[in-house]
């Protein structure tokens, strides 16, 4: 591509692409034209599978603002290549936002703005006729890219997030919604808010289906076979394609419905938007377009967009996105302007961020709540295609290529094959002309060869062990969506796991509490619901610093949450609309102690007599819940305001990470000795959360409460203690983590929890070793001048694992020869700690580390789901195979990403994930990556034996070739469908091995060991088929044929000449009938050779369908050959050769069959140790970028990192150079 106008769209996305611009050209549309009809429509064909070509061979070179047609090539690693084409539609005006971006934040703008008969001059009201501009666009995977002048280049327009607005910016100008006209205009750019899976009609598929270039090949085939009268075989061929191509149709139909119906539950529901401040309407959410304002009905709703909510409270179930079903709240957008103090921290919206204030299309509203008789109302953000669903989507509907070497060496495979193909193409081509056969005979019998060379069933073969493996795996409860990549889960060696809910029980159970009065822990208590504590701040913070909710009369909310809360015994009541109305009209929730649990006064002095009286609190000492403030990943905490009926004054309650919350709480109440009470107690594995409290200002009103900033809120609070939760292993999780280190696939932690639970954890589950260092990687980021630097910790090893027997065995890093790293130097055995904050870190300041890190990182603690994808990617980039395995809730980037994501979450979630296991247990990956062997051995199997196939029946033909004879019609069919699929289909069954072993399959076809097997294979064949042909001409009873005409030998001298049976006689002759059951029992052999069992498969004597078609095949050929049958001889065009001959072909096939299997097991036993020897000798450099980082550290007398050591960056001395100079300082 040339640069001089190349464009860059989608920058810095998953979906980044180069763009360059091209015209029509008239001579050139011509010229293909006629090429085409020269050719057949084979050139038509050719530019429908090469995109780039057709542009290049229609269009010229053109500058990106003016182009007809659009090339547009990914900068991925698959460099794909799309075209589309370039529209004009007249469009009212140029921005989608200029008339929201020229009003003013005044009342009065704002008025004039809503008022559909403003006529002011740059509204959209005025008369269209003036108003319609040219807009170019192209349409590309259900995006519309839309051209700017501004930037000079396409661009996607994806909703209000476009205008980088601040949050008090959506309160002041998108609060009030759009007029008509307004979403009329807006709706040109657009389009409707619909995810639109078109289910494609039957017809289509099938034009779409049968142009692949397979099915292109067997076309041309069976047209062939046709014309040579191989009516049969060709017939043969038709069937198993047509079964094929409606296998095919049905499965993808079936796909795109499941698709369609899945996005049809929110594709259109009634909707009410506001027209204006308090104007409403009922529209469909087809209609719908970012700026809009909706109202979100109380009993709940599909969202139908992205929305942001301005006023009110929703309870949202997000198992769509997320895979955790557990309802979250969301609160309405902060509007920083609204409170003066906090006034400062105006933040840009954005959906990521804000997600706690942000609804998302597809998800669930299950409640809202709000001031009684108040709407809760949300600004639509995204629509369509670009809303958080409809990413999901367009990643389904346009997946990613599978890059695996299998796949890329199968067509260097095939390109082999036709080189053979076209040797012995010439070959028969120059024979034939040598002897002056008719021109027609000429072209159809040379052509024959190839199609005999390159197997047409081929296709249908590899799939075969992938379709039995994914039988395989729902029988045991693993679904899969991406088939292609069972052959890859087979590579797998290196697997990270989430921890909560995958390593360890989903559930939290409570320990105990530890609490904090006047500066100084209490002894550790087990139970929270004692008499003596129910009056407690400590137990008042826990019953109502949580998001739980009542659905349908249920308590609903974070699993964590529901342990804390049940643990007080406390009761939670929703509020009715009498009590609401005593509460300056909010809805609260309360939460009450059971009476049981009360002393028998708890009305303090200060309490309000006719609030008491009024809510009968003689019995009672209700809380009310005034404000939540979310839990956010981000800041690691929650906190809520809350006020006890008949208390003047409100509280606030903090809960979160203890870290976290002892840096709000003032100093003096936070004991001294919290970080060695806290490490002991993270060392020992439990989950540990802290608790703070506040006594709030009497200036607070209700009112006040709701527009207040959440840092004026949690600041200056008291340090209330510590609650103790344990997060139990499942019972499974240490056996199938050894069996994966005995397999020498390394396992890694990826982590939203503490450092030091999950290094415990880690320990406990013995993915590091009792006698393993672990050494923390603390990473700074610059500050006050000074530069990034990594601070390197030793974590103590705990004294619990000490008395336990030391275990030598280590995850070592096994190279390619075979020999670990270790041989080379006894390694030193440690591993790699770091949180999410560390992680950024290295990735901005520390690229030269970040790749050392990871090949001995095993925690990875704190981290967000973005960082969780980086983490794969970064280890995908040192060439490890990486599975990833968790349960959908925070991990759809990383299950994405990696070559094999498990999503153990059945919910919609797992659309994302390439696999989903219904039983929410680790012991899925062990049996994936088993069956993922099997099928990747398979495979090689399979192409190996499709290979030899065709290479034996290739050499049969060019041998008959040059006695001027052929293979029969129906010898080709017992040949191809009788042996080869009877056996390609039967040899695939094989299953898994029962355990993983530490040998890994080879990766692709090319590899040493493999080729050298099929090269041995094709000349013991070509040698024992040659003996075949040469031995039957030297003996005295054989009388050569003519070369034209086969004359008769003295045993067929029934036979007439005529015409038709001169055909015949050309096919019946005794070279024919030896080398058919020499090449028949030859397909046998490598089967048998070929058909692999220990250490990936099941042996193949356990295989009873492969055994019995094999037997049954060899038994009939040894019956029609020592026992002919005048019917069956005929319809095989055999003929009745001497016993001795017989007894003689049987020796050579016993012979073949010798050589073949010795020189097959030999290759098994010594070919990978000759091979490493012969790469030893030359010092060969392992292709893996991580084996060759792991010999670079070996050596590395500065590696690993000294302990309380610290690593800086220091900008390189170039200014331009942006590369970092490591520098150690002790």
């Amino acid at each position: 591509m040339e640069n001089e106008d190349l464009k860059i769209v989608n920058r810095g996305l998953e979906d980044e692409m180069e763009l360059s611009g091209y015209r029509l050209c008239r001579w050139k549309l011509v010229l293909m034209g006629l090429g085409g009809l020269c050719t057949g429509g084979f050139l038509f064909l050719l530019l429908y599978w090469m995109p780039e070509w057709c542009v290049k061979a229609t269009c010229t070179r053109s500058a990106v603002r003016d182009a007809e047609v659009t090339l547009l090539r990914s900068t991925d690693e698959f460099k794909r290549w799309f075209q589309a084409k370039v529209r004009i539609m007249l469009a009212p005006g140029k921005d989608p936002y200029d008339n929201l971006v020229s009003q003013t934040t005044s009342p009065q703008s704002n008025d004039l703005a809503h008022n559909p008969s403003d006529s002011a001059p740059g509204k959209i009201t005025r008369n269209p006729e003036d108003q319609h501009v040219p807009k170019r666009y192209f349409t590309l995977h259900s995006t519309k890219y839309f051209w700017n002048d501004t930037i000079q280049n396409f661009e996607v327009l994806k909703g209000l997030e476009d205008l980088s607005m601040t949050c008090s910016s959506v309160h002041s100008k998108h609060s009030a919604g759009l007029n008509k006209n307004q979403q009329e205009f807006r709706r040109f750019f657009f389009g409707l808010n619909e995810i639109d899976v078109k289910v494609p009609s039957l017809f289509k598929l099938l034009i779409k289906e049968v142009l692949n270039p397979f099915y292109i090949f067997q076309l041309f085939s069976v047209i062939l076979w046709c014309t040579d009268e191989y009516y049969y075989y060709a017939m043969a061929i038709v069937i198993m394609s047509v079964i094929s191509i409606a296998t095919s149709l049905y499965t993808i139909k079936k796909q795109y419905v499941m698709l369609h119906d899945m996005v049809a539950a929110h594709s259109t529901v009634r909707v009410t938007v506001c027209r204006g401040e308090n104007e409403t309407e009922e529209a469909l959410s087809t209609d719908l377009v970012p700026g809009d304002v909706i109202v979100i009905p109380s009993n709940g709703t599909i969202m139908p967009c992205d929305a942001v909510l301005i006023c009110g409270t929703c309870i949202v179930n997000e198992s769509m996105l997320t895979g955790e079903s557990v309802p979250i709240t969301k609160t309405d957008l902060p509007n920083p302007q609204q409170d003066k103090k906090g006034g400062h921290g105006d933040a840009i919206y954005s959906t990521e961020e804000h997600k706690r204030h942000t609804l998302f299309c597809g998800t669930n509203v299950i409640q809202t709540r709000y001031y009684t008789g108040e709407m809760v109302k949300a600004v639509v953000v995204r629509t369509g295609f670009s809303t958080a669903k409809g990413q999901l989507i367009r990643s389904i509907l346009y997946p990613k290529p599978t890059d695996f070497k299998l796949y890329q060496d199968a067509y260097l495979f095939l390109l082999c094959l036709v080189a053979v193909a076209s040797v012995v193409f010439v070959y028969s081509l120059v024979m034939k002309i040598l002897n002056q056969e008719p021109v027609k005979e000429i072209i159809v019998k040379s052509l024959d060869i190839i199609t005999i060379t390159v197997p047409p069933a081929l296709p249908a073969a590899m799939t075969a062990g992938i379709v039995y493996a994914q039988r395989r795996l729902r029988k045991v409860g693993i679904f899969s969506i991406s088939p292609q990549r069972i052959n890859i889960c087979g590579q797998l060696n290196l697997v990270c796991f989430d921890k909560t809910g995958t390593l360890t029980e989903d559930g939290l159970d409570m320990w105990g509490i530890q609490r904090v009065e006047d500066g100084r822990f209490h002894h550790s208590e087990e139970k929270a619901d004692d008499k003596s504590l129910v009056t407690t701040k400590f137990v008042s913070c826990m019953a109502t610093c949580h998001s739980l909710t009542k659905i349908e009369g249920q308590l609903s909310g974070d699993p964590l949450d529901l342990k804390m809360f049940e643990a007080t015994g406390w009761i939670l009541v929703e509020a009715t609309e009498e009590e609401t109305a005593h509460h300056d009209r909010i809805e609260l929730t309360y939460v009450k102690p059971p009476n049981q649990l009360l002393p028998p006064s708890v009305i303090s002095p200060e309490q309000d007599m006719e609030l008491s009286e009024l809510y009968e609190l003689s019995a009672s000492y209700m809380i009310g819940i005034v404000r939540q403030f979310s839990f956010s990943s981000a800041l690691q905490r929650m906190s809520v305001v809350v006020r006890q009926i008949g208390e003047r004054r409100m509280d606030a309650y903090l809960k979160g990470a203890p870290e976290v919350v002892a840096s709000l709480c003032k100093k003096e109440t936070v004991p001294e000795d919290f970080a060695e009470v806290l490490e002991d107690y993270t060392k020992q594995g439990f989950r540990v959360i802290a608790l703070a409290h506040r006594r709030l200002e009497s200036k607070l009103t209700f009112h006040k409460v709701q527009n207040i900033n959440r840092d004026q809120i949690e600041k200056n609070m008291d340090f209330l203690g510590l609650i103790i939760m344990q997060n139990k292993l499942k019972t499974e999780t240490p056996g199938v983590l050894e069996d994966l280190r005995h397999a020498n696939i390394r396992t890694v932690m990826v982590t939203g929890d503490n450092m030091l639970t999950a290094i415990s954890v880690a320990r406990d589950c013995s993915m590091i070793q009792p006698q393993d260092r672990v050494i923390i990687a603390d990473a700074l980021p610059p500050k006050d001048g000074q530069t990034a630097k990594i601070n390197w910790h030793y974590a103590d090893k705990p004294s619990k694992h000490l008395n336990k027997p030391t275990k030598l065995e280590e995850m070592d890093i096994i190279m390619e020869d075979g020999h670990s790293v270790d041989e080379m130097r006894i390694q030193e055995q440690y591993h790699f700690a770091m949180s999410g904050k560390s992680f950024s870190v290295i990735i901005e300041h520390f690229q030269d580390l970040l790749q050392k890190l990871v090949l001995h990182g095993t925690v990875f603690a704190r981290m967000a789901p973005d960082q969780k994808t980086q983490l794969v990617e970064t280890l995908e980039s040192v060439d490890y195979f990486v599975g990833m395995c968790g349960d959908g809730a925070n991990d759809c980037g990383a299950l994405k990403r990696a070559h094999a994501g498990i999503s153990l979450s059945e919910l919609e979630a797992s659309v994302a994930s390439p696999f989903t296991s219904t039983t929410p247990s680790i012991t899925c990956v062990p049996n994936l990556i088993r069956e993922g062997r099997a099928a990747l051995i398979t495979s090689f199997c399979v192409f190996k034996f499709m290979a030899l196939y065709s290479i034996i029946q290739c050499l049969s033909v060019a041998l008959l070739y040059s006695i001027g004879s052929n293979l029969g019609d129906f010898q080709f069919l017992f040949i191809d469908l009788a042996i080869i699929l009877l056996i390609v289909f039967t040899m695939s069954l094989n299953s898994a091995w029962k355990e993983l072993v530490a040998q890994r399959p080879p990766s692709g076809l090319v590899s040493g060991p493999l080729l050298f097997s099929v090269l041995t294979q094709v000349l013991i064949c070509l040698g024992f088929q040659i003996m075949a042909f040469l031995l039957i001409q030297n003996l005295d009873w054989y009388s050569k044929p003519d070369f034209y005409n086969c004359s008769v030998p003295h045993h067929m001298d029934d036979f007439t000449n005529s015409t038709e049976e001169q055909t015949e006689e050309r096919i019946m002759n005794d070279v024919n009938t030896t080398l058919f059951f020499v090449s028949s029992f030859q397909y046998l052999i490598v089967a048998i050779v070929f058909s692999k069992g220990k250490p990936f498969r099941q042996p193949s004597y356990k295989n009873w369908p492969f055994v019995l078609s094999a037997l049954i095949l060899i038994v009939f050929l040894f019956f029609i050959m020592f026992f002919p049958i005048a019917e069956i001889d005929q319809f095989l065009e055999l003929v009745c050769v001497p016993l001795s001959w017989r007894v003689s072909v049987v020796l050579i096939v016993l012979g073949n069959t010798v050589v073949s299997v010795f020189i097959e097991g030999g290759i098994d036993l010594f070919g990978t140790k000759c091979l490493s020897w012969l790469c030893c000798r030359q010092k060969k450099v392992p292709k893996a970028r991580y084996m060759h980082l792991a010999q670079e550290l070996s050596v590395d007398p500065d590696w690993p990192p000294k302990p309380k050591s610290t690593t800086e960056a220091k900008p390189a001395p170039h200014p331009d150079d942006c590369s970092y100079q490591i520098e150690a300082i002790s």
